[in-house]
C-alpha cells in the first residue's frame, strides 16, 4: 500500500487540487527565476538578439504566444493533478549538458538551446507527465525561443538570384549576374544575406507551427500546410527582389530601392502571412471550440512519482549548478602564447606597405595576437598575410562567429560567391566600393587539426576543451587583390613559398 500510494496521482477536488496547483505553480516559478537569474548572460544576449536582429525579431512573440496557448487550455488543465516527476531531471540535465557543450564550444545556438530545454526540463520534473501532455505543444513551441536559422541565410540568396534572373530575361531586363551582384544599364545591386529572405522564412516557420496546431488536427493537412509556408515567402521573396531591380530599370534605382525598404519590411511580410493563412483557410478542420485535450484521460499514475516536490526542485538546481562549476573550471584552461607575433619571412617576397585601394581588415575580436602583412613578390604579385592567435576560447573570444572573419557585420565589403577550396582552406571572392576584388583564403588551426570549416572549428574546440587538449586557436588568410594577375595564382604562389599552414600557426602560437 505504502509504495502503491508513492507513485498515484494525488486524488483532490476543487480547494484541494486548487491548493496542489498553486503549490506546483510556485516551485515551477521559482526555479525558472532561479535560472533566468543563474544563466542571465544567455538571457542578456538572447534579448540583445531578438530587439537588434531584425532576423529574429519574431522571437518577441514567442513568449507571449506560449503564455496565450496555456491561458487557452486553463479550465481543462486545472482537473489534471500536477506531480512531481523524478525522470524530468533527465530533461534538466540534458540541457545543462547541452548548454555545457555550447560554453565549451563556443557554440551561441547550444547554449541558448540548453537553456530553454532546462526551463521545459523543469515543468516536466515538476508537473508531471500528466501535465506536460496537456501542455505538449506549448511546452514544444518554446524552441522558438532559441535564435536558429542563420545558416539559410547563404543559400536563400542563391536561391532569390535563381528566382530574379529568369524573370529578368522574361522581362527583357539586360542584366548581368556575377555571383549575388547583378547589374542593369542603370543599376548595381546586391542580394545581400538581408534580403536573401531568411528572416521571413525563419519567422513563417514558427507561424506556421502554431496554424497548424490551432487550425488542424489532421496530421497531413498540417504537413501541407507547413510546406505552403516554406514555399510561398521564398518565392515571393524572389518576385520582391525581381520587383525591385525592374522598377529601378523603368525608373531609379533612389526611387525604387525607397519603396523596396517599405515594402521589405511589415508590411511585405503581413501580406505574406494573409496569404499562406488565405491559402490554408479552406482546409481548416479544427473546431475553435472543441477542447484541446481530454482531462479524463490524463489521470493515470506515474512511476517515479515524488511526494515532495520541493526536493525535486533543488535536485534540478543542484544538477544545473555542477553543470555550471564543470564549464568554469572548463574556462580557466588556456594556454601560453609569445609576448610577440611577427610576420614571417618568406623567400623571394619582401614586406611591403598594405593597399589603400580599399581599407580591408579581417575580424577577428578579443584575438591575444594579431597580425596583417602585405609582401610583394617584386614582379607584380602582392598578397595578404593575416595572422589571429589565441590562448583559448570563451565568450567574446571566438575563433569562429556571426560577423568575424574576412567579412565583418556592415561591412564595405561584400561576399560575391564562394570559391574552391584550396589546399584544405576555405575561399571567397568579395568586392568593395571602388571596385575592389579580393580573393580571401582562410585556415583555421585548432589542437593538432588544420581546417578551412567553421563547423570543424567548433567541433575541435569542444573536443579540446572536453579532453584537455591544446587550447590554443590560430587563424591564418591568404589574400589577393584583383589586378593583372589573377588572385589565385599569386596566392598559389605564396603558398608555395611559404612554410606550411600548421607550421606557421604553431610557431604564431608558440608551439614550436
Amino acid at each position: 500500500m505504502t509504495a502503491l500510494a508513492a507513485t498515484s496521482v494525488p486524488r483532490a477536488d476543487g480547494a484541494g487540487l486548487y491548493a496542489i496547483w498553486r503549490w506546483h505553480a510556485a516551485l515551477v516559478a521559482g526555479v525558472w527565476a532561479v535560472l533566468l537569474i543563474l544563466f542571465r548572460g544567455d538571457v542578456g544576449d538572447l534579448t540583445a538578439i531578438y530587439w537588434t536582429n531584425t532576423t529574429f525579431g519574431h522571437c518577441l512573440f514567442v513568449a507571449p504566444v506560449v503564455g496565450w496557448l496555456v491561458w487557452q487550455r486553463r479550465v481543462d488543465l486545472a482537473k489534471v493533478p500536477p506531480v512531481a516527476w523524478w525522470p524530468g531531471l533527465v530533461i534538466v540535465a540534458g540541457g545543462a549538458g547541452a548548454w555545457l557543450l555550447g560554453d565549451a564550444a563556443g557554440v551561441a545556438l547550444f547554449r541558448h538551446l540548453g537553456l530553454v530545454v532546462m526551463l521545459q526540463g523543469a515543468v516536466v520534473a515538476l508537473l508531471g507527465p500528466n501535465v506536460v501532455r496537456a501542455l505538449a505543444f506549448p511546452l514544444a513551441y518554446m524552441i522558438f525561443l532559441v535564435p536558429f536559422g542563420e545558416g539559410l541565410e547563404k543559400p536563400l540568396q542563391d536561391l532569390t538570384v535563381a528566382i530574379l534572373v529568369p524573370l529578368l530575361d522574361l522581362f527583357g531586363v539586360p542584366a548581368h549576374v556575377d555571383g549575388v551582384l547583378i547589374t542593369t544599364p542603370n543599376g548595381y545591386f546586391e542580394v545581400a544575406e538581408a534580403c536573401s529572405g531568411a528572416k521571413f522564412v525563419i519567422a513563417m516557420i514558427a507561424y506556421g507551427a502554431l496554424v497548424a496546431n490551432v487550425c488542424y488536427t489532421s496530421w497531413p493537412r498540417r504537413v501541407a500546410f507547413m510546406a505552403v509556408a516554406l514555399i510561398v515567402p521564398i518565392v515571393a521573396n524572389g518576385v520582391r527582389a525581381f520587383g525591385t531591380v525592374y522598377a529601378a530599370y523603368l525608373t531609379s534605382v533612389e526611387a525604387a530601392t525607397g519603396f523596396d525598404h517599405i515594402l521589405y519590411g511589415w508590411v511585405f511580410f503581413g501580406a505574406v502571412m494573409a496569404g499562406v493563412l488565405a491559402i490554408g483557410w479552406k482546409w481548416f478542420d479544427r473546431d475553435p471550440d472543441a477542447p484541446w485535450f481530454d482531462p479524463a484521460k490524463l489521470q493515470g499514475r506515474w512511476p517515479g512519482t515524488a511526494q515532495m516536490p520541493a526536493v525535486v526542485a533543488l535536485v534540478a538546481l543542484t544538477i544545473v549548478s555542477l553543470f555550471m562549476a564543470w564549464a568554469g573550471a572548463i574556462a580557466a584552461r588556456a594556454d601560453t602564447l609569445p609576448a610577440k607575433v611577427v610576420a614571417p619571412q618568406v623567400a623571394g617576397w619582401t614586406q611591403v606597405p598594405l593597399s589603400t585601394r580599399a581599407l580591408w581588415k579581417p575580424n577577428f575580436p578579443g584575438a591575444d595576437h594579431f597580425v596583417m602583412t602585405r609582401y610583394s613578390d617584386g614582379m607584380g604579385a602582392q598578397v595578404d598575410l593575416v595572422l589571429a592567435v589565441y590562448s583559448s576560447q570563451r565568450e567574446g573570444k571566438e575563433l569562429v562567429g556571426f560577423g568575424q572573419g574576412a567579412i565583418r557585420e556592415n561591412d564595405s565589403w561584400v561576399r560575391i560567391e564562394d570559391l574552391p577550396a584550396l589546399e584544405g582552406g576555405s575561399a571567397l571572392r568579395m568586392t568593395a566600393p571602388g571596385p575592389v576584388e579580393r580573393e580571401v583564403v582562410t585556415w583555421y588551426r585548432v589542437g593538432d587539426t588544420v581546417t578551412g570549416s567553421p563547423s570543424r572549428v567548433k567541433a575541435e574546440t569542444l573536443k579540446a576543451k572536453m579532453l584537455g587538449g591544446r587550447q590554443r586557436a590560430v587563424a591564418v588568410m591568404v589574400s589577393a587583390e584583383k589586378t593583372d594577375l589573377p588572385t589565385r595564382a599569386a596566392i598559389k604562389r605564396f603558398l608555395g613559398a611559404m612554410p606550411p599552414v600548421d607550421e606557421l600557426a604553431d610557431r604564431a602560437a608558440g608551439s614550436q
